[in-house]
């Protein structure tokens, strides 16, 4: 177990934590960030058809960088456009300007005030980029300067590890590359997603909180899709229970970091429902075979992974299912999810 855990009597109920009521809702989040935010999706998308961008540039931090990686694979998945992450401090440390002209450029962000992001999100519209926030402060600095805000409509967010803020970020991008791409079974998954969201926080994940409260370290798997779910349950093991974790493609890891996983090590894979899924199940398998302590997020698996309505909308199911499973773990293992040691809600880095 980490150091300097809380006392059992100081901690609160796993139910009266501000992470797990804010984690839980999520459904009601999204819902309403859907209604408020379709016409100028809409709008937004029929600008993209009409005026294609040449690729894509992501800029975000923390969680939603995660969500940055979610959006890589949606946008070139769903719409084909090549999307990269733009590295934050290539404007506001370097100074170097970035040919941008044409671009759609997404900045993800809770606060929206970050220096190193505004600066990155300026340069960007200099350059000629469209610039599209995907901000829960609506008259943050960021929203001010974007050409189109889509707000989270997440509402305050006060537990220092983002949950429905981060979700809301995934539903903003699955919203948008939905009406960008007419894809017509996306577009009726997001009716069905809110319904979905609250079967996914009712899921039964106690083996994963009560494995897991000895652990020191351990590795989470995902591919394609569900790899931006995986780095955000990495940060979240260490942000709120003290516990090191590793972040990994399922593809990746075969280069060098699975010569790590032995007998008792901790795996945590997730088992994205689309054509990585195999290759998933079989490293799993693998793991188990070394002696490996595997834990298997999918239809079949472990943990049980509710039926999304469409492939793209299960990294949110698995992270909703996954929230309340680590919110239980960090009171497990003698810490208070809401406060990590050393961190602050809103980090501005430069």
């Amino acid at each position: 177990m980490s150091s300097s855990p809380t006392s059992a009597a100081a901690l609160p109920a796993a139910t009266q934590t501000l992470m797990y009521n804010e984690a839980a809702s999520t459904a009601e989040v999204v819902a309403a960030q859907f209604a408020r935010n379709h016409d100028t999706v809409v709008a937004l998308a029929e600008s993209l058809r009409q005026s294609p961008p040449p690729f894509v540039a992501t800029c975000a931090r923390g969680s939603s960088d995660h969500a940055a990686t979610f959006g890589k694979y949606l946008i070139e998945t769903q719409v084909g456009v090549m999307t990269a992450s733009a590295s934050p401090s290539i404007g506001s440390v370097y100074g170097s300007p970035l040919k941008l002209s044409g671009a759609l450029f997404i900045a993800i962000s809770q606060s929206g005030k970050s220096p190193d992001l505004l600066r990155n999100a300026e340069a960007a519209r200099v350059a000629g980029a469209r610039v599209v926030a995907l901000v829960n402060v609506e008259d943050s600095p960021l929203a001010q300067l974007a050409d189109v805000v889509l707000p989270l409509c997440a509402g305050p967010e006060t537990s220092v590890a983002a949950t429905k803020s981060y979700l809301a970020s995934l539903a903003a991008l699955l919203q948008l590359v939905a009406h960008w791409s007419q894809d017509e079974k996306l577009l009726a998954a997001l009716d069905a997603l809110p319904g979905a969201l609250r079967q996914a926080w009712d899921a039964d994940w106690s083996g994963l909180s009560e494995g897991l409260v000895g652990a020191h370290n351990l590795f989470v798997l995902g591919r394609g899709l569900g790899l931006g779910a995986a780095q955000e349950a990495a940060l979240k093991f260490k942000e709120t229970c003290g516990l090191h974790a590793e972040a990994y493609s399922s593809a990746e890891v075969k280069h060098g970091p699975m010569a790590l996983v032995g007998p008792g090590f901790p795996v945590l894979c997730f088992a994205q429902p689309d054509g990585t899924e195999a290759g998933m199940l079989a490293l799993a398998e693998e793991f188990r075979g070394r002696g490996a302590q595997v834990w298997v997020a999918s239809g079949q698996g472990d943990l049980p992974l509710v039926a999304a309505p469409h492939p793209a909308c299960a990294p949110l199911l698995t992270i909703q299912s996954f929230y309340k499973a680590i919110n239980a773990l960090a009171l497990a293992r003698g810490h208070n999810p809401d406060v990590p040691p050393h961190l602050n809600k809103v980090t501005e880095t430069v």
